[in-house]
């Protein structure tokens, strides 16, 4: 991408989004947003780079359908380059292929990752890469471990200069209601009262079997349903993988609530890259 974007560029990224949160079937109006303020700022007459370094996210909100949430995921673009939010969507589609971005990890190394570590972000890649669980997958060893953190340390510090968030507000929800909302959303699949749609993907007979759940919950938006990623369906995981995607002012972001399989947490739900907040979870309700 050009050092600052233009309005072609930016509008291109949001409708990457659109595409996306639709693959995932999300609210529909929230995909519409990101297609409807994609297009206005085609046919904006100002240089959104240029307004926003002038005057701020206040002088993107000037664009038709922009509000302050839309503003921070522009001036993201204009800051950055890039934008997270399309990482994490195109993680969860496809993990295996935003690993093998990173030198030192091949196609079978990437999928070996994912399927002992449930790694399915750069971040949590960050996490295991600095743990030590990441090392000790066959084939990766010390040498190639510290490659992958400082490749992480380049990739990762540039996608963190992000807007600010509102002051005082937690920057994710806690895993208490991550947690909730995933009892809910698995009970609901397990007595037929949740709507189903057709994923596109992995689906030929385009039948309604994936449940889906949209709510509010703590101040965050969120929509819930069962991971139709090719690895899920290859473990056998798809009625257990939970997929929570959540959002609230300027901040999405998603999580994947599983059963855990070993370790102390064995046969207890989890949400992966945050075992330690739900070991302490467990502690304090004991």
């Amino acid at each position: 991408m050009n050092a600052r974007p233009d309005n072609v560029e930016i509008a291109r990224l949001l409708e990457r989004v659109a595409d996306l949160l639709e693959a995932i079937d999300a609210n529909p109006f929230r995909v519409m947003s990101y297609r409807r303020a994609a297009q206005h700022l085609r046919e904006w007459q100002r240089d959104a780079a240029m307004v926003y370094r002038g005057e701020g996210e206040a002088g993107l909100r000037a664009i038709d359908g922009v509000g302050e949430g839309l503003a921070g995921t522009i001036a993201e673009i204009i800051e950055t380059g890039r934008l997270g939010l399309i990482e994490r969507l195109e993680s969860e589609i496809e993990p295996e292929a935003l690993l093998q971005k990173l030198p030192g990890l091949g196609t079978g190394l990437a999928h070996r990752v994912h399927d002992e570590l449930g790694v399915t972000t750069l971040e949590e890649l960050e996490q295991v890469a600095h743990d030590g669980r990441l090392e000790r997958v066959a084939g990766i060893g010390a040498k190639r471990a510290a490659t992958i953190r400082a490749a992480l340390a380049g990739m990762l510090g540039a996608r963190r200069v992000r807007p600010r968030a509102l002051v005082g507000a937690p920057d994710r929800p806690s895993v208490a209601t991550l947690l909730a909302i995933d009892a809910e959303y698995r009970a609901g699949a397990a007595l037929g009262k949740l709507q189903k749609i057709a994923p596109r993907r992995f689906n030929p007979e385009h039948s309604r079997w994936l449940p889906i759940l949209r709510g509010e919950r703590g101040g965050w938006e969120f929509t819930a349903l069962f991971s139709n990623t090719k690895r899920a369906h290859d473990l056998g995981k798809t009625g257990d993988w939970v997929v929570i995607y959540y959002h609230r002012d300027r901040r999405e972001d998603q999580c994947t609530v599983v059963t855990a399989t070993q370790g102390p947490l064995a046969g207890q739900r989890v949400v992966r890259g945050r075992e330690a907040e739900c070991r302490a979870l467990t502690v304090r309700a004991i």
